[in-house]
């Protein structure tokens, strides 16, 4: 079913930190609107790695229905996506949906790809130069940072903070300086964001009862049988929280309670760090209707509707 949209909007995003039930709220919204999901998700890109990154597959099956989602599964589990080819699938997947007249909705909690998706970062695909780094090896902190104040843009003001931040945005800069930026086709978003979160302590205890769920569905047989596939063990490390933690405890490095330990703070101050960054998205001027995680399903959903001009 379509409904009216008097306020032009072309895309719905849905943000929130983690264990917030956001698939739930989008999948639903999509089947009210005529909608399919395009997932903000920087681990559900890859195949195998389902109850540690929460697809929650499940949830896109509303009213008996199956609801369509985009930008799960399609890659295998052991590559390293980056931000610029997930912001490439993103407008994929939102040219494929509006050009059949459907309606996209981003969902997730991976905040520097929903950024990279909404703002239409200019990212380019900057191959590396080994001859310019072997040049550059050879210079101190401060000469790098002054090379890198050289050139007329700043590929991002975060790029000092280490040596290889800072080799990394000079190949960049002196990419950008030999080859042009080229052209940068982007969608043009109307894009209206909502945001579900629940109070501190009800994210805390939401965040350990579903660490509890997911091990007791099997995440560490998962786990198990990526590495059974031949995934090296520091490659599922690279994914960080469940996979960093769970492989640590198939590895026989630490032990069941620690691993269960220093798995929860990890997710809770993940939790902490997606909310951080969505304040800041809101300093930035990037305006996000909070939408309590406590009202039933169907009143978010009324209340989403409600601010789209339904």
């Amino acid at each position: 079913m379509e409904i009216p949209n008097p306020k032009g909007y072309n895309l719905i995003t849905i943000l929130g930190p983690t264990a917030g039930g956001k698939t739930a709220v989008a999948a639903n919204l999509a089947f009210a609107i005529g909608g399919e999901v395009i997932s903000g998700d920087s681990r559900q890109v890859y195949r195998g790695m389902d109850l540690g990154t929460g697809k929650d597959l499940h949830d896109y099956t509303v009213n008996g229905k199956q609801v369509p989602y985009h930008l799960i599964d399609i890659v295998d589990a052991g590559y390293q996506l980056n931000v610029y080819e997930y912001q490439q699938h993103f407008v994929e997947a939102f040219n494929d949906i509006s050009g059949r007249g459907a309606f996209p909705i981003l969902c997730g909690g991976s905040g520097m790809y929903i950024e990279a998706a909404i703002k239409g970062y200019k990212l380019i695909a900057v191959p590396e130069n080994p001859e310019l780094r072997g040049k550059l090896a050879s210079l101190e902190m401060h000469e790098l940072e002054e090379m890198l104040k050289s050139y007329k843009q700043l590929h991002n003001q975060t790029d000092t903070v280490n040596r290889k931040r800072l080799v990394r945005a000079i190949e960049i800069e002196e990419y950008y300086a030999r080859v042009g930026e080229g052209e940068h086709s982007y969608p043009r978003l109307q894009n209206i964001i909502f945001g579900i979160a629940f109070p501190r302590h009800q994210q805390r205890e939401r965040i350990t009862q579903r660490l509890k769920q997911r091990l007791d569905e099997g995440m560490v047989d998962e786990v198990k049988s990526l590495l059974d596939k031949g995934i090296k063990p520091p490659e599922l490390i690279y994914y960080g929280l469940e996979y960093k933690w769970i492989t640590r405890f198939l590895m026989g490095e630490i032990g069941y309670h620690e691993m269960f330990a220093g798995l929860n703070t990890a997710i809770h101050q993940f939790g902490k760090r997606q909310m951080t960054w969505f304040r800041k998205m809101e300093r930035s001027g990037i305006p996000i209707h909070w939408i309590d995680g406590n009202i039933p399903l169907e009143q978010k959903i009324e209340a989403i509707l409600t601010l789209i001009g339904k």
